[in-house]
């Protein structure tokens, strides 16, 4: 007896679970196929449907990941390193990452994590410099920015607020 959502042609319901879930956002190959194990779509059929969403041009690693770390980098404000873990996580091939990560420049990432720092400062107002910077060097961090990138922009924002720029020694971390 076959299932009232799951048709009798396994090919007809992977290709319906590929284009409602492109529907929602851009995806990876290796995301859809993920998606569609987990619904028990066998391998070979799902080969063959994503192979054939890949031939069309509805799905493309490398736009994916452009998109991917673009939107990313600039709504949620997250660091090549962070994005990198993004990419990996969403099965995207080193090469392919490794283009759309160059887009981010340095100078990019370093403003990025600057408006980052601005925004966080404004409400620390009563907080010790010690906090202060302890507290805007690990939100960097967790945003993938390397830590002396991090140091560097959290030094210069605190200097040009007129905050204490006085970082602590990494022993009292």
């Amino acid at each position: 007896m076959v299932s009232e959502d799951r048709p009798e042609d396994p090919e007809q319901f992977a290709r319906d679970a590929v284009y409602r879930l492109l529907t929602v956002r851009a995806r990876s190959r290796a995301e859809l196929m993920g998606s569609l194990s987990r619904k028990g779509v066998e391998e070979e059929v799902a080969e063959a449907v994503v192979g054939k969403f890949v031939d069309a041009g509805l799905v493309d690693d490398a736009a994916f990941a452009d998109s991917w770390v673009r939107q990313r980098h600039e709504y949620q404000g997250l660091g090549r390193k962070a994005l990198a873990a993004e990419l990996r996580n969403k099965g995207v091939d080193e090469e392919a990452a490794s283009a759309a990560l160059a887009q981010v420049a340095s100078e990019d990432e370093a403003e990025r994590a600057r408006e980052l720092v601005r925004r966080k400062l404004r409400g620390m107002t009563t907080v010790d410099s010690t906090t202060r910077t302890r507290r805007l060097v690990a939100m960097l961090a967790r945003k993938g920015y390397s830590e002396g990138m991090a140091f560097r922009v959290v030094r210069e924002e605190l200097d040009a607020s007129g905050s204490d720029g006085q970082l602590p020694e990494e022993a009292d971390w």
